[in-house]
């Protein structure tokens, strides 16, 4: 008699049928994905929908992935979407999708063990190597995203200064206090990294930027030297490639030299900025990268992995390995089975329980070669200029910074700016036609469009640009 208490279908060909109606469904929602709204508010009845208790019974599948079309599809983030401007979202990309169903038909824990999909991901750690330049001892780690590998970095630098007896004895066994030094740019998850690993956010110093937004290298060069004055003990430094309010990069060969000289810890915060590397016209503007202890990026923006696939890369592969390594019983290794093929990934970072991320990144590089993903960053960086001249152009309009990558920060000019333009980037959002978002640049309320999906063209720039001076004239009317 068959077991009633297993998950799997009594009618296969039932769950078969509807998992193939499932893919038909998403593959004609990213493929008529023009038709739909960027965004489109919840409506109340939907989300005291999701207030319904625990299920207890079964539920047929088929009712189940209805409720899913009805409730949930219509009303997701809207990145995919050509339109979606806002912030630095990836809009992920058909082939990577269906690597993530595979993954997780797999269903591999990827903490350890001997098996092939942690072989995709050394593969890929291996590939990041090559496109960064590191030496073959680097080693490197699929996480959640680059707040993850920001925090990773922080916890390499703090034992390449203190040794791996801080992870005994703590920062509090250490008679100086540690001091880390950033842009005033730089992502907020820096300092929060800071705060997570006990040094303390008080411990940042964030250095003024240029007129480009990139921090200022004589500014950081004084800071250094006052903090060594006051007894304090520099440890770290943080370039930025990509900031997240204009898409700024900083002098990366510069800092490299400062941080070599004084012996200081360099990481780049990459998020979204490192994989331009991969475009050849951006290329020379991360010239000192390669140069980094670490580099923190995602593969979920520029590069179009679907959510999430942030990676870290370490240049000191034992480092990396002496500032998470731990053997309790549960983990012994072996030479043969399935306990073999140590060093582990949980050897090199927070979680023993991983997803099997490596495998949509593989299909993503390996279906389209990192020549196309270059070329896919480079055209946003084209639209991003284009914008630009459309606004310089455009009296109505005002620039507030120069478009130095994708992101392109600009205003609608008002009496009462703030609010006009706040209230005209809501109304974007409704309007469902384009989405981005606000930034405060020098105190101003900004429009930020990053333009990161793949599938945006000149026509969503142009859409952008008409409705924004539509509801602008409407507003200030009002």
């Amino acid at each position: 008699m068959r077991d009633k208490t297993t998950l799997d279908p009594v009618d296969w060909d039932d769950l078969r049928a509807n998992g193939h109606r499932m893919l038909d469904d998403i593959l004609n929602y990213i493929q008529n994905i023009r038709e739909r709204p960027v965004w489109q508010p919840i409506p109340g009845e939907v989300r005291d929908h999701f207030k319904s208790p625990v299920p207890v019974a079964e539920n047929d599948l088929a009712v189940v992935y209805d409720e899913f079309l009805k409730n949930i599809l219509p009303f997701s983030t809207g990145n995919v979407h050509p339109g979606f401007m806002g912030w630095v979202h990836g809009g992920g990309n058909p082939a990577g999708m269906l690597g993530e169903m595979l993954a997780a038909g797999l269903n591999a824990n990827l903490g350890g063990r001997d098996h092939t999909p942690i072989e995709v991901e050394r593969q890929i750690t291996q590939w990041v190597r090559d496109i960064f330049g590191f030496p073959e001892e680097a080693t490197g780690l699929f996480v959640t995203g680059t707040s993850t590998a920001n925090l990773i970095g922080v916890l390499v630098a703090r034992t390449a200064t203190l040794g791996t007896e801080v992870r005994r004895s703590g920062l509090a066994a250490s008679r100086r206090q540690l001091v880390a030094y950033a842009s005033a740019a730089a992502h907020g998850c820096v300092a929060r990294a800071l705060e997570i690993s006990g040094i303390g956010s008080d411990a940042l110093r964030l250095i003024e930027t240029d007129e480009l937004h990139r921090l200022d290298t004589g500014a950081l060069e004084r800071a250094i030297i006052s903090d060594r004055h006051e007894g304090l003990l520099p440890f770290l430094i943080v370039g930025t490639a990509g900031s997240v309010d204009v898409g700024a990069i900083d002098d990366l060969a510069a800092i490299a030299e400062i941080a070599q000289r004084e012996k200081l810890w360099f990481h780049v915060d990459g998020a979204f900025g490192a994989l331009g590397i991969l475009a050849p016209e951006i290329q020379p503007r991360l010239k000192g990268i390669e140069s980094a202890d670490s580099i923190a990026f995602d593969f979920h923006k520029w590069g179009q992995v679907p959510y999430d696939a942030g990676f870290i890369l370490v240049r000191d592969g034992s480092l990396h390995h002496d500032t998470f390594a731990s053997r309790p019983g549960y983990l012994t290794r072996d030479t043969r089975g399935l306990a073999g093929g140590s060093p582990w990934p949980c050897d090199f970072g927070l979680d023993l329980s991983r997803g099997f991320r490596a495998l949509k990144t593989w299909f993503t590089l390996k279906v389209h070669g990192t020549e196309k993903i270059g070329a896919v960053i480079a055209k946003t960086c084209t639209l991003a200029r284009d914008l630009e001249s459309k606004v310089v152009a455009e009296p109505e309009l005002e620039l507030l910074a120069p478009a130095q990558l994708n992101i392109v920060c600009f205003r609608y000019r008002s009496e009462d700016p703030d609010r006009i333009n706040s209230e005209i980037v809501a109304s974007l959002h409704e309007s469902g036609i384009v989405a981005p978002s606000v930034t405060v640049l020098s105190g101003r309320v900004a429009i930020r469009a990053a333009l990161v999906n793949h599938r945006t063209e000149a026509c969503d720039v142009d859409a952008l640009v008409q409705s924004v001076l539509e509801l602008g004239r409407s507003l200030a009317r009002s």
